[in-house]
């Protein structure tokens, strides 16, 4: 499909919405037209907004620029609650449609529409309803991106080494850096990481949305992470300009080995299908690190069988992979025991419910059933990190920027 297809078919869908949704205010606002012209002023403004950044994005630069995070910001605020607005209002036609159907077939219509008046009171509730992501959306993007939380986990094994009894890790994923705009905030993220004085600091990929000169501006800040024992990280679907064309392979490589060099200057050894030996005591501990691991349309650069040669099967390992999908699809059942998988990835899409210790939902859920938080499968660990940053959508709504803590302790007979 064409790019001038998709979209019009795009605006189509948000038009039908439009009109769909507008029932509601119709209903509501009979005596005024107040409500009608702020509804489709803002409508029509969303319209020019996305025209103006379809015919002046630079794509080809792949950095993620201020008109398209106001433009994704704006179509969430106004066509989230919209929809919302829909399922009510098709709701109603429905029963509105069996009714009239019910008194077609009695006999009893005559002189009358076949479809009963709408109900002031249902178009009421469906605007009351949409109120609340609406309210919820404006949070996420004026505090939520930022709000970063500390989240803890002690995880008990068998055959964890003696010397790493009480051994920490503190995990960032999903950097973002082209979302940033913000020094202040990232620079607060920052000291809450290092405030965590974990042995060690892990990142587990998309350092970048498209190209490397992303980072450049935040360099400074990310390389004040401090951790006694070392950092090391890995690379996620972004970090490989897969989503942005480029004048040449040689081009797109040369952005790929830029964003390697930056994982240096912020003081990361970044382990491409390869492991490194944390000695103590005269114990070990092995970080191992994975490329991109995914199921299509995410590329698969990941060697698992690669990155374990210098590991043996009986070796206490613990794995980055920016991708859950991998800890299912490969991970959990290899021969050599992957007892901790660190992941990220889905965001937590940026958008959900968290109860703590009772309720957890997003939409991701259906595309990662893994999607956040911690799991165990066959006696190996897969923890999910929601992510430091933020994409497409400038905010997080129900599902905040999280710093990771990991305690791994011995279990005691």
């Amino acid at each position: 499909m064409s790019i001038l297809l998709r979209v019009l078919f795009t605006l189509l869908f948000i038009a039908l919405i439009d009109i769909y949704a507008f029932q509601a205010i119709k209903v509501l606002s009979k005596t005024t037209a107040t409500y009608k012209y702020i509804f489709w002023l803002t409508s029509i403004a969303a319209y020019l907004l996305f025209f103006i950044v379809l015919f002046t994005f630079d794509r080809s630069s792949g950095s993620s620029s201020l008109s398209m995070n106001i433009m994704m910001g704006m179509v969430t605020l106004l066509y989230v609650p919209k929809l919302i607005m829909v399922v009510f209002m098709f709701g109603e036609d429905v029963v509105r449609v069996v009714m009239g159907s019910i008194k077609t077939l009695a006999g009893n219509n005559a002189g009358q529409d076949f479809l009963p008046s709408r109900r002031k009171f249902v178009g009421t509730l469906a605007i009351a309803t949409a109120a609340i992501p609406f309210a919820g959306i404006i949070h996420g993007i004026w505090k939520g991106r930022y709000n970063f939380r500390v989240l803890r986990e002690v995880l008990y094994f068998d055959d964890l080494p003696d010397a790493f009894d009480g051994f920490t890790i503190t995990q960032l994923s999903d950097i973002h850096s082209g979302s940033f705009d913000n020094p202040e905030k990232i620079a607060y993220g920052i000291e809450m990481a290092n405030a965590q004085k974990s042995d060690i600091i892990v990142f587990t990929g998309d350092l970048v949305n498209n190209v490397a000169s992303e980072m450049k501006p935040w360099v400074d800040a990310f390389a004040k992470l401090e951790a006694p024992m070392g950092k090391y990280s890995v690379l996620g679907n972004h970090d490989y300009g897969d989503y942005v064309p480029w004048p040449s392979a040689t081009a797109k490589k040369e952005n790929l080995n830029q964003l390697k060099a930056i994982h240096q200057q912020i003081g990361f050894q970044l382990l491409l299908n390869d492991s490194i030996a944390l000695e103590k005591n005269g114990e070990k501990l092995h970080v191992v690190g994975v490329e991109n691991w995914g199921y299509p349309p995410f590329p698969q650069y990941g060697d698992l069988n690669k990155a374990l040669e210098k590991v043996a099967i009986n070796d206490f390992k613990v794995l980055l992979s920016h991708d859950p999908s991998h800890f299912d699809g490969e991970v959990k059942q290899h021969e050599k025991k992957v007892h901790l998988t660190l992941s990220g990835h889905t965001h937590g899409m940026q958008f959900g419910i968290e109860i703590p210790g009772w309720f957890r939902w997003s939409p991701v859920k259906y595309k990662y059933p893994k999607w956040a938080g911690l799991y165990e499968d066959m006696h190996r660990y897969l923890y999910v990190n929601r992510g430091f940053g933020f994409l497409a959508f400038p905010g997080r709504v129900g599902i905040w920027p999280e710093i990771t803590v990991l305690e791994l302790r011995k279990r005691k007979d």
